[in-house]
């Protein structure tokens, strides 16, 4: 599921990030996840999500919402080549 902008609550942070985003299921060794993609962002937000440990987001395209999580626990960060964050998570 694409996006155009995802609202991240953390514990210590709620940040709105624009731009292409990437929420997509994937399945690890018989476990299922979500992983987020995002781009890159303020080095000082970036920080706050690759240190967080629990967090929920809202997905929205052209202004509705097309998605809102439970709950998640973050499992990984990662970047990839582009310089976007993905974060991949689990309830």
């Amino acid at each position: 599921m694409h996006g155009d902008a995802v609202q991240l609550i953390t514990a210590t942070i709620s940040v709105t990030i624009t731009g292409d985003i990437l929420s997509q299921g994937v399945l690890r060794d018989g476990r299922g996840f979500v992983e987020l993609t995002l781009p890159d962002a303020d080095p000082q937000q970036r920080r706050a999500l690759e240190h967080a440990t629990r967090f929920e987001y809202w997905l929205y395209r052209r202004g509705a919402l097309v998605y809102q999580s439970p709950a998640l626990t973050v499992r990984e960060t990662r970047r990839i080549k582009d310089g976007s964050l993905v974060v991949t998570a689990s309830p």
